[in-house]
C-alpha cells in the first residue's frame, strides 16, 4: 500500500514538474526565437537597403547587356555582375554573409552582386527558391546553408537580397538540444530527490499505521482474555442450573472481576482517545504542584508499606504551575504504581519534587530489575510491555505510561526515563 502511495506521489510530482519545465522552456524558446527573428529582419533590412542604394547610385542600375526578356550573359557566357566595378565601393555590413540577385518578372536571373565566387547554378537555384516561396521574403535551405531573403519589386522585375542565417538557426537548434538535455538531467535529479523525500514523508505515516494495527491487535487480545473467562464461567453457571446463587458465587465473582478489568481497559482507551482529540480544550489554571504531589504520596503510602517497600520522598513546598491538578495527580499515581509493581522485594521507592534550572522537576525512582536499553524508546507506547506475561499477572495493560506521556505533552512538558538494569529505574517529568 505504501509503495503504491509513494509511486503515485512520485508520478504526480514528475508530471507537475514536467509541465512546469515545458512551459518555462517553451516560454524561453519563444522569447529567444522572437528576438532572433527580429535581429534577422533588422539585419536583412540593412543589407537590403545597402543593395538598393548601391543599385540606384550614379552609373549603376541601367547598364545591362542583352535583351531584357532574356537572361543576361557576359562575354564568357556567365551571369554578369549587377554593378560594373562598383561592388568594391559599396560593401555590405561586415557581420552579414549576403548577396543580391536581379530577376525579371518571371523570375529569370538577370544579374548578380556577390563577393563570393559561387557557381551560376547556385544563384539560379537561389532565385528559383525565392520565386517558388513567398515572393516578398522568407527562408530556405540550400547546400546545407540557411538563407533569409527579401524581394523588392522594380520596374522590370525584382531585386532579391539573400543573407546567411545559419548561425542564428544553430542558436535555436542548440537551444532545443540544451533544453532537452537539461530537462532529462533535471527529471533524473528530481526523481531521485522526490523518491528520497517521499520515503522520508511516508515513514511517519507507515509508523503510525503500524502502531495503529498493533494497537488494535493488542486491544483485541486484551479484551479477548476477560471475555473468554466470562464466557467460561457463564457456561459453568448454565450447566448447574439447579444450584443456588450462593453455591455458584465464585463463578459470579470471577465474572465480576473480569468485567471490572474490561471496564478499566475501556476507560483507559477512551481516556487516551479523548486526550488525543481535545488537547486544546482542557482548562489550564494555576495550581500548587507541591500539594498535588504530596496528596498522592500520602494516599499511596499505605500500599507501599503493605508491599514491604521503603519510601523516601522530598517535596519542595510552594511550587506552582499552570495546568490541571487532577491530571498531574494521575501522572504521579501512574509513576508510583509502576514503581510499586516493578520493584524488587524489600526495595526502595524514591520521589523528589524540586525546582531545577528554572523548571519544576518530578523524579520517581525504584530499585527493580530495570529496563533493557532496547526497550527504553518504546516504553511509552500503548500496550507495550517488556515482559507481557509478568505484566498481565500484575494486572497491567501497558497503558499507564502512555496516558502519563499524553498528559505531560498536553501540559507542554517533558517526560523521560533512565534505567540501569539490575539497579534502578527513574522517570523524570519536567514542568515549565
Amino acid at each position: 500500500m505504501f509503495t503504491r502511495l509513494r509511486n503515485r506521489f512520485l508520478l504526480m510530482n514528475l508530471v507537475i514538474i514536467t509541465v512546469i519545465m515545458f512551459v518555462a522552456f517553451a516560454s524561453i524558446y519563444v522569447i529567444t526565437y522572437q528576438n532572433v527573428k527580429r535581429d534577422i529582419e533588422m539585419e536583412l533590412h540593412r543589407v537590403s537597403e545597402f543593395y538598393r542604394k548601391a543599385n540606384e547610385g550614379p552609373g549603376r542600375g541601367g547598364d545591362w547587356k542583352g535583351a531584357p526578356d532574356q537572361p543576361l550573359q557576359d562575354e564568357a557566357g556567365g551571369v554578369p555582375p549587377m554593378f560594373e566595378g562598383g561592388a568594391q565601393e559599396f560593401s555590405p555590413p561586415e557581420r552579414s554573409v549576403s548577396f543580391a540577385l536581379r530577376t525579371d518578372a518571371q523570375g529569370r536571373l538577370l544579374g548578380v552582386d556577390s563577393r563570393f565566387g559561387m557557381e551560376d547554378e547556385f544563384y539560379e537555384s537561389a532565385a528559383d527558391k525565392a520565386v517558388s516561396k513567398t515572393p516578398r521574403g522568407g527562408r530556405f535551405t540550400l547546400d546545407g546553408t540557411r538563407w533569409a531573403y527579401s524581394a523588392q519589386p522594380e520596374s522590370d522585375g525584382y531585386l532579391i537580397v539573400y543573407m546567411d542565417v545559419t548561425a542564428q538557426q544553430k542558436i535555436l537548434t542548440n537551444l532545443i538540444y540544451t533544453f532537452a538535455a537539461v530537462a532529462l538531467v533535471m527529471l533524473a535529479v528530481i526523481y531521485a530527490t522526490s523518491r528520497y523525500f517521499a520515503n522520508r514523508s511516508i515513514a511517519p505515516v507507515r509508523e503510525a499505521f503500524d502502531k495503529q494495527k498493533r494497537f488494535i491487535a493488542d486491544a483485541s487480545h486484551e479484551l479477548k482474555t476477560p471475555l473468554a473467562v466470562i464466557q467460561t464461567n457463564a457456561d459453568v453457571l448454565l450447566a448447574n442450573e439447579t444450584e443456588t446463587i450462593g453455591e455458584q458465587a465464585k463463578w459470579l465473582h470471577r465474572i465480576k472481576s473480569e468485567t471490572e478489568r474490561m471496564k478499566t481497559l475501556t476507560n483507559d482507551l477512551l481516556y487516551l482517545t479523548q486526550m488525543d482529540d481535545s488537547r486544546a480544550e482542557t482548562l489550564h489554571v494555576p495550581f500548587n504542584v507541591s500539594e498535588a504531589v504530596e496528596s498522592v504520596v500520602l494516599a499511596m503510602e499505605a500500599v507501599i508499606f503493605e508491599r514491604s517497600l521503603a519510601l523516601d520522598y522530598e517535596v519542595e513546598p510552594g511550587l506552582t504551575a499552570t495546568g490541571s491538578a487532577e491530571q498531574i495527580k494521575q501522572v504521579v499515581m501512574i509513576l508510583l504504581d509502576n514503581a510499586i509493581k516493578y520493584n524488587r522485594a524489600d526495595g526502595t521507592i524514591g520521589l523528589t519534587l524540586r525546582r531545577h534550572h528554572g523548571h519544576i522537576q518530578l523524579t520517581v525512582t525504584n530499585t527493580g530489575p530495570g529496563i533493557p536499553a532496547e526497550h527504553l524508546n518504546k516504553i511509552f507506547d500503548r500496550f507495550y510491555r517488556t515482559d507481557a506475561s509478568r505484566s498481565r499477572k500484575q494486572g497491567g495493560y501497558g497503558l499507564g505510561l502512555a496516558i502519563a506521556k499524553s498528559i505531560v505533552e498536553q501540559h507542554r512538558a517533558k517526560i523521560a526515563v533512565r534505567s540501569v538494569p539490575g539497579e534502578t529505574t527513574s522517570f523524570t517529568v519536567q514542568l515549565g
